[in-house]
């Protein structure tokens, strides 16, 4: 293994282990909701979500190693940046919807829609933060195929997750 692909190794990693750190909070913020009467909506949907991201993370490490893919610095150093600002955006959009952020579809009853921080510019901001990061974490070290393949598999899982959140929010398209 090269220094870049063992650099690249600990990327991966550490977006891994914000994954867990992620699922953590999600947990506690379950109870929170479940406690207050929560009804959680599209479970079936979820295992193939938590197999696809773990695949992301997996597949690009596998991909760099076994294709012996190089790191290319006009294309990884910034793809590095859109890591971290997906990164940002995440973490923003966890600390905006508070105990109501869950990786789960989990509604309280009469809990208000957030309105606010990234989500009074755009109504699915983590959302975009998952898409810019399947694209860009792979193609840190130009792992191409994990990118694309992660990309196309995502967009199919976002248009089933996306659909199930609105209607369990009672959101419907084209309204704000």
């Amino acid at each position: 293994m090269t220094t870049s692909q063992l650099l690249f190794t600990v990327l991966v990693a550490a977006v891994g282990l914000e994954r867990l750190a992620e699922m953590v909070v999600s947990k506690r913020h379950a109870a929170w909701a479940f406690a207050r009467g929560g009804v959680e909506s599209g479970r079936g949907h979820f295992p193939v979500m938590v197999l696809l991201h773990t695949a992301l993370l997996v597949g690009a490490v596998v991909e760099v190693v076994v294709a012996d893919r190089p790191f290319v610095p006009g294309l990884g150093w910034p793809m590095l940046v859109l890591v971290l600002l997906a990164q940002g955006l995440r973490w923003w959009c966890i600390s905006t919807l508070g105990q109501q952020w869950n990786t789960r579809v989990i509604v309280v009853p009469g809990a208000s829609l957030v309105a606010a921080g990234p989500y009074r510019l755009m109504r699915h901001p983590n959302y975009v933060a998952v898409v810019v990061e399947g694209l860009a974490l792979p193609l840190v070290h130009t792992a191409w195929v994990t990118a694309a393949a992660f990309t196309v598999l995502n967009l199919l899982l976002l248009s089933v997750r996306i659909r199930v959140e609105e209607q369990a929010l009672g959101l419907r398209a084209g309204a704000a």
